[in-house]
């Protein structure tokens, strides 16, 4: 799915602004990289908005296309993933990558 899908796929699910931008950015992220949380909200333009980050990430409508799991915590932990399967689903596709 390229990007411009994506964008129609996330307005068609009626995501807000903040949303849009910060699963943008989330989905410019490489398969086997990870960044964090903070990272990322500087990344979609909130440097502040780091815990906002994470709400937007817990309603994802489009995981894995938008790779949520490469989100991580400050302190290196996985954190949670919302999907199916969750926290241990995330594990196991960050391994795949390589990310981890």
């Amino acid at each position: 799915m390229n990007r411009s899908e994506i964008i129609k796929k996330l307005k068609e699910k009626g995501v807000t602004n903040f949303q849009m931008r910060v699963l943008l950015a989330t989905y410019s992220i490489p398969k086997g990289k990870t960044i964090t949380y903070k990272q990322l909200a500087k990344k979609a333009g909130y440097p502040h908005a780091y815990r906002a980050v994470g709400s937007a990430m817990k309603m994802n409508p489009l995981a894995p296309t938008i790779p949520c799991h490469r989100v991580i915590r400050s302190d290196g932990s996985l954190g949670n993933y919302s999907a199916e399967g969750g926290a241990k689903k995330k594990m196991l596709m960050l391994q795949q990558e390589h990310a981890i």
